[in-house]
């Protein structure tokens, strides 16, 4: 068990969770937004949820109104807005801060494992930029559905930009791996 694992996590609902509660899994970790143009992203992370959920995966779903103030909603509104817009059954938690000063310990973690994200081009970054966003310090979350990958074995094994989609080769080639261990 990595000390990952054991951050102390709260559900959607409000139940005392943990990765933990996973353990043995393959997971993809995802910083969503409700109100975010990557929003449809909803759609393929349960689509890939489905996809490899008996092999040992799972999405894991982590609200965050860091970015443009993207996410204003309640859990509650939240957990409605996932279920009646994207039928999404993957694992969601309750909304927590994903970067800056007070980000919530499992990003903290999770951005100290890995500080890099892969990166298909620059120009979703630069598309931002040109809007004056930029990454809030090294290492820090970009913006909505930043997503990273831990391996069964509770340790991060992959990071991808925003823009790469659940679905891109890139992310299924890497789950897919992970599955493979």
């Amino acid at each position: 068990m990595t000390a990952i694992q054991e951050i102390p996590l709260k559900t959607i609902k409000g139940e005392d969770a943990k990765l933990a509660d996973h353990a043995g899994k393959v997971l993809l970790v995802v910083n969503t937004a409700s109100k975010c143009g990557l929003t449809p992203q909803y759609a393929a992370l349960e689509a890939t949820h489905e996809k490899y959920r008996d092999q040992g995966f799972s999405v894991l779903g982590f609200p965050a109104n860091d970015f443009g103030g993207q996410e204003p909603g309640t859990d509650a509104e939240i957990a409605d807005f996932c279920q009646s817009s994207f039928n999404v059954a993957f694992p969601m938690f309750s909304k927590l801060t994903a970067t800056g000063p007070d980000k919530h310990p499992l990003y903290a973690a999770l951005t100290e494992a890995r500080p890099e994200a892969t990166e298909r081009d620059s120009a979703f970054r630069e598309k931002l930029e040109r809007y004056g966003i930029t990454r809030k310090g090294p290492g820090e979350v970009f913006w909505n559905f930043e997503k990273f990958l831990i391996g069964r074995d509770g340790e991060v094994i992959g990071r991808f930009t925003p823009d790469i989609t659940p679905d891109d080769p890139l992310i299924t080639q890497a789950i897919e791996d992970a599955l493979a261990k």
